[in-house]
C-alpha cells in the first residue's frame, strides 16, 4: 500500500471548496482529470455506500468513513463495478481523504490517498490536474 499526499491553496472559503468537491455538477467537472464523464450515485452520509462510475457505468464502490461538512470527507474503497456487477476487492485499507483547512487567504485542500501500488502512477499523474480544476472552479465560479 502506498500513501500519497497532495495539497493546493485555494482562494475561496471552505464551504465553497466543499460544494465544488461534492455537488453533482462540479464533481463531474473536476473528475474529468481522471475519466471524462465520471459521476456518482448515493449519499455522502457516514456509513453509506457511494458508487463512482465512468460513462460506461463501470467504476468502484466505497463506504463513506467520515463526513464532517466543510472539513473532511473520507472513503474506504471496497470493490469494482463492471457491467453492473459489484466485485469485492482485497485492497486492504485503500482510502481517499479530502481535508479542508481554513487559512488566512482561503482554504488549504489536502488529499491523502492509500492505494495499492498498481494505482500509484495513475494518481500521481492525474491528481494535480484534478486539484487545479477544483481550485479554478472554487475561485471563479459564482
Amino acid at each position: 500500500m502506498q500513501t500519497l499526499f497532495f495539497e493546493i491553496q485555494i482562494d475561496a472559503p471552505r464551504e465553497k471548496v466543499w460544494d465544488v468537491l461534492w455537488s453533482d455538477i462540479t464533481y463531474r467537472q473536476w473528475t474529468t482529470a481522471f475519466t471524462e464523464g465520471s459521476f456518482y450515485l448515493g449519499t455522502f452520509e457516514e456509513g453509506s455506500i457511494m458508487k463512482f462510475f465512468d460513462p460506461n457505468n463501470n467504476g468502484m464502490y466505497s463506504r463513506v468513513e467520515k463526513n464532517v461538512p466543510h472539513q473532511e470527507m473520507k472513503f474506504l474503497h471496497l470493490g469494482e463495478i463492471y457491467d453492473g456487477v459489484e466485485t469485492e476487492q482485497n485492497w486492504g485499507e485503500a482510502t481517499e481523504a479530502y481535508i479542508l483547512q481554513e487559512t488566512e487567504i482561503g482554504t488549504l485542500l489536502k488529499c491523502e490517498i492509500n492505494t495499492p501500488e498498481e494505482f500509484k502512477n495513475f494518481f500521481e499523474e492525474k491528481f494535480p490536474t484534478a486539484l487545479g480544476i477544483i481550485k479554478n472552479l472554487s475561485e471563479n465560479q459564482l
